[in-house]
């Protein structure tokens, strides 16, 4: 499969259903993780992007690359591929236009990736991404049930 016949554009709110099923069905997204439509345009405006991929063919939503920003670096959160569509170089097309995204804020981008999606882990370290190392990823879900 050719990817030009592949779009990569900003994220709209009439894509939030699309969205949701790419993240229900690769396992990146959920209710409990804050992923919903108030929180991701809270995050575009804080001044991140969010790029989604189209296959102009069907008119499919087929890629997901959600990027915060904290003022110091960007985030890549839910970056990912529809299963129907892995494997044809479509996540590496998504990726270099996400890299864009980086290179134009001329900042930092860091990612977390499980440790068993080797398949991703070798498509970061082509792009240039380096492991960071030693580090565990610690969350507070709910914060108004913490002790303090």
């Amino acid at each position: 499969m050719k990817t030009d016949r592949f779009l990569i554009r900003n994220y709209e709110p009439v894509d939030y259903k699309d969205v949701m099923h790419i993240w229900k069905i690769t396992g990146m997204g959920e209710p409990v993780r804050g992923d919903n439509n108030v929180t991701i345009e809270k995050t575009l405006d804080l001044g991140g992007k969010f790029l989604v991929m189209i296959d102009q063919k069907t008119n499919d939503l087929v890629g997901t690359s959600w990027i915060t920003f904290d003022g110091r670096r960007l985030y890549l959160h839910h970056f990912g591929i529809d299963p129907d569509y892995q494997n044809q170089g479509l996540g590496e097309k998504l990726a270099r236009a996400t890299l864009k995204v980086a290179k134009k804020k001329n900042t930092q981008i860091k990612l977390e990736v499980h440790e068993n999606n080797k398949i991703a882990i070798e498509l970061y370290k082509k792009l240039g991404f380096k492991y960071l190392g030693n580090y565990e990823v610690y969350i507070i879900r709910d914060v108004q049930k913490t002790v303090y």
